[in-house]
């Protein structure tokens, strides 16, 4: 969690002020940091969970996420209430899960408060599209 909200302090969020931080422990040991990078033209932009595990994907082909910590909250003021991902980044870390046959343990909190925890992205995501219906 920490290196979470370490890379939370490198977000790039001028529009939603709305910081993510995200970190990765794969199976090796290596940690991967991402965070939320808006732009102007706002489906351009890419959330800290994707930056995170696509920057894994890219890096380091066939090692398996082991966990994924996520914090989030605005730029100004506390969040104590967890947040966990979004939609979009639910389903690519679905895609992960599939493709790496294993759980990938899930770990979100605001700025401050309580971390919640879930053993697996389909404990968030209940019936997972995956590449079976394809």
């Amino acid at each position: 969690m920490q290196a979470a909200i370490k890379a939370r302090s490198n977000a790039y969020a001028p529009y939603s002020n709305f910081l993510v931080g995200c970190a990765l422990l794969l199976e090796n040991g290596t940690i991967i940091h991402g965070n939320n990078q808006e732009n102007a033209a706002y489906p351009s932009g890419l959330c800290a969970e994707r930056v995170a595990i696509f920057a894994a994907g890219a890096n380091y082909p066939g090692v398996s996420v082991v966990k994924m910590a996520i914090t989030a909250g605005p730029v100004e003021g506390d969040f104590e209430e967890p947040v966990p991902p979004c939609g979009a980044c639910r389903q690519s870390i679905a895609e992960y899960e599939s493709r790496q046959s294993s759980p990938i343990e899930l770990l979100f909190m605001g700025t401050s408060g309580k971390v919640a925890r879930s053993k697996s992205l389909g404990d968030l995501l209940p019936l997972i599209f995956d590449r079976n219906y394809l």
